[in-house]
């Protein structure tokens, strides 16, 4: 399906992005928030490459494999997320100390 293989690219380069602005940066709290936002990214270029490999081959060792890419998008996502509202406070907080 075409429209997975989109959002598989775009998920990726959200991924590269992020983690290339996470060297960039110098605050602590704000390096762990762009963190989360990556393993958001990277979560759901799992859990997309999952998705995709179920429309693609029918074999009972697809779906095993596909199912486990999900599983771990999921808590990849799960636990960015998690992160990612824990760390906004600190950040803001960070960025108002430092202006």
């Amino acid at each position: 399906m075409p429209v997975f293989v989109i959002l598989i690219v775009f998920s990726l380069s959200f991924y590269i992005y992020f983690k290339a602005k996470y060297f960039r940066t110098k605050l602590p709290a704000e390096k762990k928030w762009i963190s989360a936002k990556s393993s958001i990214a990277l979560g759901s270029f799992i859990a997309m490459f999952g998705v995709n490999q179920l429309f693609l081959f029918h074999t009972t060792v697809t779906y095993i494999v596909a199912g486990i890419f999900i599983v771990l998008g999921a808590i990849n996502i799960m636990g960015g997320i998690k992160a990612y509202k824990y760390f906004l406070p600190l950040v803001k907080k960070e960025l108002q100390e430092t202006i």
